[in-house]
């Protein structure tokens, strides 16, 4: 989950967008992990003089998907990151937008203030 306290329509999508990426980044790190022991127990458990080529091959293979999984949570923490970076922007936007229109709000009021008593006054 995330940390931000501001739930706001313009933000909701990109909240919902950073949970998940954060649930498949752990997804994906827990393969990553389970997959680095499977390989540590096989090489281990597996005699040297037993390892065929085959077993050696898909070792290798398996070695090279435990690779392309990290790099892919690293890529999921870049992501994740970015993600946080538009959700606080956005917030600090709104934050921005909402002072903007109170501030009108209170320039309409003092101008019509202003062109009622003008009004009042030349009557």
């Amino acid at each position: 989950m995330n940390s931000h306290t501001t739930d706001t329509p313009a933000v909701r999508p990109l909240i919902k967008a950073l949970d998940q990426n954060d649930t498949v980044k752990e997804s994906v790190e827990h393969s990553a992990n389970e997959l680095l022991v499977a390989n540590a127990v096989l090489k281990t458990e597996i005699p040297d003089h037993a390892q065929t080529s085959d077993v050696l091959h898909a070792l290798e293979k398996s070695r090279v998907v435990e690779e392309r999984i990290q790099e892919s949570v690293d890529e999921l923490a870049q992501v994740n990151a970015l993600l946080e970076r538009e959700v606080d922007e956005r917030i600090e936007l709104e934050r921005q937008l909402l002072a903007t229109q109170a501030a009108l709000a209170k320039t309409r009021s003092a101008l019509t203030r202003q062109i009622e008593a003008s009004t009042n006054r030349s009557t």
